[in-house]
């Protein structure tokens, strides 16, 4: 194999774990919503049977995508200080879009969609989106891009290449295996 097959494929391997932890910490965000902000009791916030919303890491990773220039963009005096409002304005239109698009995705395949309860806010479209989360996906992706993935950078970044091989099978597995029950066996 080439060197440079091998550095994709550790890059694939980086982001699809990064996918997950985005996806578990999706969900603990719901969860902690629900239980103790909305005091509603306890519910898995997501769509599998697992701890995991994916929506959230097709967010971060779409993030990553729109915004990871930007960021590295060290050299631009001015830009550094309007940079934290263009990643907070990026964030929040990028996420309230991926928001919508999973809404209309999920009705067409299961009928419904988990944050059906939109329509309490003053300012929803079809209760699919609000202005109020659209606010938090913003604060959201800003210590998303400044403070999260630095840190899971730095966390990817000590295992060696055969425990990534091995942590990102292991992880692909199991979701798969949630997959078929929660799709194809439940």
């Amino acid at each position: 194999m080439k060197l440079t097959e091998i550095r994709e494929k550790q890059i694939v391997q980086k982001l699809f774990l990064c996918f997950m932890m985005y996806a578990v910490l999706g969900w603990c965000y719901e969860v902690v919503l629900e239980t103790f902000i909305y005091r509603w009791g306890f519910s898995n916030r997501g769509v599998l049977f697992g701890p995991y919303c994916p929506v959230y890491g097709v967010g971060a990773l779409t993030f990553l995508a729109c915004f990871g220039r930007l960021m590295k963009k060290k050299d631009v005096k001015w830009l550094n200080i309007i940079k934290p409002v263009i990643i907070f304005i990026g964030c929040m239109a990028v996420a309230t879009l991926i928001e919508l698009i999973a809404s209309y995705l999920l009705e067409f395949f299961t009928g419904a969609w988990p944050w059906q309860t939109y329509e309490r806010y003053k300012y929803n479209f079809q209760a699919r989106i609000a202005l109020s989360t659209s606010l938090r996906f913003g604060l959201g992706g800003t210590i998303f891009m400044y403070l999260v993935q630095p840190f899971f950078d730095w966390v990817l970044s000590k295992p060696s290449r055969k425990a990534i091989n091995i942590i990102a099978v292991t992880v692909l597995i199991i979701v798969a295996a949630d997959c078929i029950y929660t799709f194809i066996l439940k």
